[in-house]
């Protein structure tokens, strides 16, 4: 892919680097208000947007460990805000759904995610922030990044997953 001519600015990753551990640590204040933590947000919004993902298919977007996902849900259906139901098609399969204190929370969640990105832009006018939404779109897809989801590199740790933007 060809390059646009002229310098590239010095320091860009160390500056984006820092810039995410910020937000990061942000939404997670944001997100323990509410007795979440932001993999608990993030695996909530995955089951939001697709009802019905198994176990497995969560695991394996997540890139996690199956059995630290289990853990994860049994926390969660504890607390009444995910239900496992037995596929209809493959009984050996359970498929997950939020219920309606999990969609709840999940409404919730939107709306501290949409007040977190409007602190972290604050500082920008309406089209630089589209611009910049634009451009960390396109480097986050030329380096496979799921634009969904929040993984850390090399953790298999369901603890290293967030994501709830929309």
């Amino acid at each position: 892919m060809d390059s646009p001519a002229g310098p590239r600015p010095k320091r860009a990753a160390f500056l984006l680097s820092q810039l995410g551990a910020l937000a990061s640590s942000r939404f997670a204040d944001r997100t323990r208000e509410i007795g979440l933590t932001p993999s608990e947000a993030g695996v909530l919004r995955l089951i939001g947007r697709t009802p019905g993902l198994s176990q497995r298919a969560l695991a394996d977007r997540l890139g996690a460990v199956p059995s630290r996902v289990v853990s994860l849900i049994d926390s969660l259906q504890a607390r009444g805000l995910v239900e496992r139901e037995r596929s209809s098609t493959d009984r050996r399969i359970y498929e997950l759904r939020l219920t309606l204190e999990g969609a709840q929370l999940l409404r919730q969640l939107r709306e501290i995610a949409e007040a977190h990105d409007a602190e972290l832009l604050a500082p920008l006018t309406v089209e630089q922030s589209a611009q910049l939404g634009s451009l960390l779109a396109q480097l986050a897809g030329a380096n496979a990044l799921d634009l969904d989801l929040h993984r850390d590199a090399g953790r298999e740790d369901p603890g290293a997953m967030t994501g709830l933007h929309q």
